[in-house]
């Protein structure tokens, strides 16, 4: 039998059927369309990649590529579901916060 429990707030989702959505995301680098400028143009790309190079041969830290996409799966109760549905990038309860003057 298969364990489930919500990512958010840990509730056992496994006994009773209780009800289960599951959150599916997937973030990537927007590749729109560029135009070419006239400053396109007159860039020197040899020169701007000697100096990315030489930037790279004077770091102490390898170049951490960045993942070309990233997929995210959450298990969700219902309660999380509709919280999330409402606000789903937490704007509400980054809001929320308020910091006392000292």
């Amino acid at each position: 039998m298969m364990h489930f429990s919500c990512d958010v707030c840990g509730t056992d989702m496994t006994q009773n059927g209780a009800e289960r959505y599951v959150l599916k995301m997937e973030a990537f680098a927007a590749n729109d369309p560029a135009e070419l400028t006239d400053e396109d143009l007159e860039t020197d790309h040899v020169e701007e990649m000697a100096r990315v190079l030489n930037d790279l041969e004077e770091s102490d830290e390898p170049p951490q590529p960045l993942p070309t996409c990233k997929k995210l799966r959450f298990d969700l109760c219902l309660a999380c579901f509709r919280k999330f549905v409402r606000d789903p990038l937490g704007r509400e309860s980054a809001a929320k916060f308020d910091f006392s003057p000292n």
